[in-house]
């Protein structure tokens, strides 16, 4: 009996840890975070003012192909949209142990020669990518405010061309943003990120 329930016990504890490592679903409440800015100060979501409707988190690094690729349209998102409330805050979620191209004083060269309009910040203990259940750069969880907290509205890729930005079809990211701003839900409100591995020397990535 006794030995039932112990593998009854560990096989809970197995399910509870899978399901913690799967992240956020869309209709999710996302936690606040405290991370390090590009210009040293802490950036948390609790810290947004007022006029802030939501959010757009991406994370995001320094050498990935993919995320170099959607960086233009990056700033261009936030340039569109942080006047409408929803800024752009990005998140570098990178071992720079196992990529240095992502370490925190490439972020703040990488920032300034793109001249990033929004927060760079990052995830040094990489706790914030695996409670958002980040898999990808780039990888995009809209958030939209309700109450004193923010929700989840949208989670995937930015479009459906990362190669040719003058090629893109489906906006996926910015008409998710539009559809919220218009009092909708998102459709779809899910798509599936493309890009490198998050680099986590815990889970060999």
């Amino acid at each position: 009996m006794k030995k039932i329930l112990t593998t009854g016990l560990f096989l809970t504890l197995a399910i509870l840890g899978l399901n913690a490592q799967d992240g956020y679903k869309v209709g999710d409440k996302a936690d606040d975070f405290k991370l390090k800015n590009i210009d040293g100060k802490m950036v948390s979501l609790s810290e947004f003012d007022k006029a802030t409707k939501g959010a757009i988190l991406i994370f995001t690094c320094n050498h990935c192909p993919y995320a170099i690729a959607y960086e233009d349209r990056i700033i261009d998102l936030d340039k569109k949209f942080s006047k409408k409330g929803y800024p752009v805050i990005a998140i570098n979620p990178n071992d720079p142990e196992i990529q240095p191209k992502d370490s925190y004083e490439n972020m703040i060269v990488r920032a300034k020669e793109k001249g990033f309009t929004f927060p760079y910040l990052f995830d040094e203990t990489q706790e914030v990518y695996k409670m958002y259940g980040a898999k990808r750069t780039p990888h995009v969880y809209l958030l939209s405010k309700e109450g004193k907290g923010f929700v989840v509205s949208y989670i995937g890729t930015i479009d459906d061309n990362y190669k040719d930005a003058s090629a893109v079809e489906k906006t996926y990211l910015a008409d998710a943003v539009m559809a919220v701003l218009d009092g909708k839900k998102p459709d779809p409100n899910f798509t599936k990120a493309i890009g490198c591995t998050i680099k986590d020397k815990e889970y060999k990535k």
